[in-house]
């Protein structure tokens, strides 16, 4: 087992009471080390995301870990530890070395926790290297919001020359559907506000629409019949169902139900089912240095002014992600 100085204790950002941005504060808490089938990750970045505001806030149900409870679900840095092989686990670490850098999943409320931390010990099969010529920075907004593009197209599953819509094209996970379903040969009709209609024009939508309540409406008029499938990145939910045909998919990232009486399926996408999807994580590596995949960071803050980050997010108009550092 390779490993550097055994420390003791590390700094995470995390909440001892759910609550608003001003509950994350900074802990010293014990380090984490690698054991078998892991690795543990020096984290240089960790990205801010909305489901991070929802694990601050409690939203997910109770933790399986201890207060102080840690978000973030994307990490990237350089591999600082590497555990023996756990074959009961099927978990094979000998294609990892100390000082890859890498990027990674974490669950916030299980297992190893979220990633706002110095160190993060993963399993070896929820991470992948970092694309060349890509910072770290750049990296760590990559393994959610990619992972969670890749298995909405999944469940859709519309074939090459289909047609496929996504609402919150301008934000991240909306930015990586639009990009990975032209990848997959789909006809893409992407919402966008006037402001942010250049940023979805360059990721190469067919057809970009004013976002807005009447959404599904100003995509019919594109698609009369419908849409094959649609990401809702929005969660406009009932407003952006219509723009469905009848028989398609619809793909939500708040476990919405749909609506009775529909014949559109509404998958429900849950990127915690991807914590050990690294080969998954891998592919998205390669499409971004292939040009598919376009990364963005909007800003990058010390991992003191989490709380800031927080407010930014919350406060809308973020364009790429916000990350903070370690």
């Amino acid at each position: 087992m390779d490993t550097t100085t055994r420390n003791s204790t590390m700094k995470a950002v995390g909440v001892d009471t759910y609550g608003g941005p001003e509950n994350l504060t900074l802990h010293e808490v014990p380090a984490p080390h690698a054991g078998p089938g892991e690795v543990r990750i020096a984290v240089r970045a960790a990205a801010v995301s909305p489901t991070d505001t929802g694990v601050r806030e409690g939203n997910y149900g109770t933790s399986e870990l201890p207060f102080p409870v840690v978000p973030g679900m994307d990490a990237a840095g350089v591999i600082d530890e590497v555990g023996d092989p756990d074959p009961d686990r099927g978990l094979d670490t000998s294609g990892w070395s100390v000082g890859e850098e890498v990027m990674a999943i974490a669950l916030p409320r299980k297992g190893h926790g979220g990633a706002y931390v110095q160190y993060l010990v993963a399993d070896a099969d929820s991470l992948a290297r970092i694309p060349a010529g890509s910072s770290l920075e750049e990296a760590s907004t990559l393994p959610m919001n990619g992972l969670t593009a890749v298995q909405a197209l999944d469940e859709l599953a519309i074939p090459a020359g289909g047609t496929f819509a996504v609402t919150g094209a301008a934000g991240t996970l909306g930015n990586y559907a639009v990009q990975l379903a032209k990848q997959r040969g789909l006809t893409v009709i992407a919402d966008a506000a006037p402001k942010d209609r250049d940023l979805v024009a360059s990721l190469g939508a067919d057809h970009i629409v004013e976002r807005g309540d009447d959404v599904a409406q100003k995509i019919r008029a594109i698609v009369p019949d419908g849409v094959d499938g649609l990401l809702d990145g929005a969660v406009q939910n009932e407003l952006a169902l219509p723009a469905v045909r009848s028989g398609g998919g619809f793909a939500t990232v708040r476990n919405w139900e749909g609506v009775e009486g529909s014949d559109v399926t509404v998958h429900q996408i849950w990127v915690f089912t991807e914590y050990h999807s690294g080969a998954k994580l891998d592919a998205l590596r390669r499409a971004v240095e292939d040009g598919t995949l376009t990364l963005r960071v909007a800003d990058t803050l010390p991992a003191e002014q989490a709380a800031d980050a927080h407010r930014r997010l919350e406060a809308g108009g973020v364009r790429g992600r916000l990350v903070l550092a370690f």
